[in-house]
């Protein structure tokens, strides 16, 4: 007697075995599958059949007649294992507006938990050599807008894509990590134990098939997947030649919303911000700022957002250093460079600190570069 998982995997085969087929990318994938209907009829397809399809190379001509079944055991096998899923474009769980790209990724390997690809989510990319302050920035705008009820989805890597995952690790727990290799790797291997937590709480996702590799030429492809998971993406801190500004025009491609936060004009890892802003990305100071373009699109994530910002009089625990520069502020509406002097602190400290208290709305930001203190009662 056959059993469901024996079909399963007899049905991921062929999928598997066409997806590792050289020359044959997601655009080509969708064509042979429209033509054809089941990636198993591609293999079972006559030479003039699939040059019909447009189908030439003598390579995936002669694949296509035998192909790689070691590796496709590979995927296989990675796939018996708990919590690892192969989600298939056909499929009732393939990420609705993932499917909305005009070239997306036939199939998705992941771990963790699939049905998270079709939550409301928020992409938040920016600089691999991120500054000490645009870190703290991501990790606390994310950590805020995980509590809000958006998923934080990134790419893994170094610097300010790490501390977004963390972040949302922080807030709600639900983020997802985009790779750019098989999911038997993990890059940069000091993410190890980040990509397990995130796995555990969260999902890690790719469309590479197991094995394989970092290559320059897999991130753009990653990249589409992240905007294109979102609803709209986010640049915390970027160069100007940043693979993060990739990202934000993919978004703007597929018609997401972007949005990017401004910095020093003397900082060349926010020119890349500036430049966004210049084109029509929106200007984003606070989280608010996502969470009303966002307002209309997902009213409920919106609503929990509201919920989570204005919790039933509850107060707010501070840590004492912020009690602190609460205290150093005054009643009057002051500058930072007011705050910097009185308080001894560096400019990156004290913007650092005012944009965890405006985030919680013990701070306002005011015209003129001004900050003056919300009445709200806080608890040590």
């Amino acid at each position: 007697m056959t059993t469901h998982a024996a079909v399963e995997k007899d049905k991921f085969f062929y999928w598997l075995a066409l997806w590792r087929a050289p020359g044959v990318g997601a655009r080509l994938f969708a064509r042979l599958l429209e033509q054809f209907d089941t990636p198993a009829t591609v293999f079972a397809a006559t030479h003039e059949q699939l040059r019909t399809a447009g189908i030439t190379r003598p390579a995936t001509l002669d694949y296509l007649r035998t192909p790689n079944m070691a590796a496709v055991e590979q995927d296989l096998a990675w796939l018996e294992q708990p919590d690892h899923h192969l989600l298939t474009i056909d499929s009732a769980d393939y990420p609705p507006l993932l499917r909305e790209l005009p070239d997306p990724p036939p199939l998705l390997f992941v771990h963790g938990e699939p049905g998270l690809l079709s939550h409301p989510q928020l992409a938040m990319v920016g600089s691999r050599n991120a500054s000490p302050s645009g870190s703290e920035t991501a990790f606390d705008f994310a950590r805020h807008l995980s509590d809000c009820g958006l998923v934080i989805t990134s790419g893994l890597a170094q610097g300010i894509d790490a501390a977004c995952h963390r972040g949302a690790l922080a807030g709600s727990g639900l983020t997802i990590a985009v790779i750019g290799t098989g999911m038997d790797r993990v890059y940069p291997a000091r993410h190890r134990e980040l990509a397990h937590e995130i796995a555990d709480k969260g999902a890690l996702v790719s469309e590479f098939p197991i094995g394989t590799p970092p290559a320059r030429a897999n991130f753009p492809r990653r990249n589409r997947i992240i905007s294109g998971l979102s609803l709209g993406t986010l640049v915390v801190e970027a160069a100007i030649h940043s693979g993060s500004l990739i990202t934000a025009r993919q978004a703007s491609e597929q018609g997401r919303e972007v949005f990017a936060i401004p910095g020093s004009i003397h900082n060349p890892l926010a020119r890349g911000c500036h430049r966004l802003i210049r084109e029509g990305a929106k200007l984003v100071e606070t989280a608010g700022d996502i969470l009303d373009e966002l307002a209309g699109i997902m009213p409920l994530a919106v609503e929990n957002a509201q919920q989570a910002e204005h919790p039933a009089s509850q107060p707010v625990k501070l840590d004492s250093e912020y009690i602190q520069l609460l205290d150093t502020m005054g009643h009057d509406p002051v500058t930072v460079d007011t705050i910097v002097e009185r308080s001894g602190l560096t400019t990156e400290e004290v913007s650092s600190m005012l944009l965890v208290l405006e985030l919680q709305d013990h701070v306002a930001s005011m015209p003129g570069g001004l900050y003056s203190r919300v009445d709200k009662r806080t608890c040590p």
